[in-house]
């Protein structure tokens, strides 16, 4: 039997982790609780919790950081 030669290749290849564009559209979905539920189990499924932790930390960060600057604003004007 002979194997085909991207054959070889895909058994050498480790399985990449997502993206970063991947993980900051699964964190701004479940933050705003509209990630569906095949999203969901796909990002659970086969890829370390790593990157979503830090996502959704500095998501949560941003998110403080943008409210504070708001109310900010909002009191410098009276």
């Amino acid at each position: 039997m002979t194997q085909s030669p991207g054959t070889q290749k895909d058994k050498n290849k480790k399985p990449q982790g997502p993206g970063v564009l991947k993980v900051m559209q699964s964190v701004a979905a479940g933050a705003l609780g509209v990630q569906s539920s095949k999203r969901r189990e796909e990002d659970f499924g086969s890829h370390s919790p790593l990157p979503y932790i830090i996502g959704g930390l500095l998501f949560t960060a941003l998110f403080i950081g943008t409210l504070v600057l708001i109310v900010q604003i909002a009191l410098s004007g009276q």
